[in-house]
């Protein structure tokens, strides 16, 4: 399985951008997927997960109400909407498989693999 996230840029505080990962050499519906970042001298967070039929999703704290994970099992491809961006969402974003269909309230990094290549995201004050 491979990823590849896209879709990161610079933004104003207060704007929108809207992150998509492609999924090649698997079936997206096998995972539950998540949304993970890393800022400049930090460790790597979780953002959002979606479990593998879309009709659940988790949230970090930090962006419940902003951010909205989706997906498209159909296209194989999973969709981070951000909104009312932060200067403090500045990370490089990543999107990654989960270990199972189904995900918990708070999944840990640990469970993630097939990491993709991550797509940054800067956001100006």
């Amino acid at each position: 399985v491979q990823l590849q996230a896209s879709g990161g840029g610079l933004v104003q505080a207060g704007g929108s951008l809207r992150l998509s990962c492609s999924l090649s050499g698997g079936t997206l519906s096998s995972y539950a997927m998540g949304w993970l970042r890393q800022a400049p001298g930090k460790e790597r967070e979780f953002v959002a997960g979606i479990i593998w039929s879309g009709t659940a999703t988790r949230y970090a704290d930090s962006v419940k109400g902003r951010f909205t994970v989706s997906r498209d099992n159909a296209r194989n491809t999973v969709y981070l909407q951000m909104n009312r961006l932060q200067p403090e969402d500045t990370a490089v974003y990543f999107c990654a498989a989960y270990a199972a269909p189904y995900m918990g309230s708070a999944p840990k990094l640990a469970d993630f693999h097939s990491w993709g290549q991550g797509t940054q995201v800067t956001v100006s004050s």
